[in-house]
């Protein structure tokens, strides 16, 4: 990956040429690779901001659902990508891009939490949520 928060990168896991244009992927700072979910420790304190001294690997370890606050308290939003720093430990929650594999979110829906019981513990509610979110209504790929 490169500084920039919009500029095409090779994907320094799989190799893969990615495309960071916002039109393409659906996000603004484009950060882990569609192909094999991967990304790199490049954002410090805000998303975009690529000021990591770490540069780390940073593999895809789950999925969750963000947290926003709401009028009548906090609701479940967008599903987020967590990717964990090989090189650091350092946990990072990312939007899903619009073109991102579907095999690879569901295989990594599958195994996360059992993986891995350093990550947010998701309920079937969340699950089910999570899966509506990926595959659309009926929530099944």
């Amino acid at each position: 990956m490169t500084p920039s928060t919009n500029a095409d990168f090779r994907c320094l896991h799989c190799s893969s040429q990615v495309v960071a244009n916002p039109r393409l992927s659906g996000v603004n700072n484009r950060n882990h690779c569609p192909y094999c979910l991967y990304s790199r420790h490049v954002d410090w304190q805000e998303a975009g901001d690529r000021l990591s001294p770490c540069k780390g690997l940073m593999q895809p370890v789950g999925l969750t659902l963000k947290r926003v606050k709401k009028k009548y308290g906090p609701q479940l939003g967008e599903v987020m990508l967590i990717h964990r720093c090989e090189s650091c430990g350092q946990l990072s929650y990312n939007r899903i891009a619009a073109d991102d594999d579907l095999k690879k979110l569901r295989e990594l829906l599958a195994t996360a939490n059992k993986l891995d019981s350093d990550l947010p513990e998701l309920d079937d509610q969340a699950l089910a949520l999570i899966r509506q979110g990926l595959f659309g209504r009926n929530g099944e790929y």
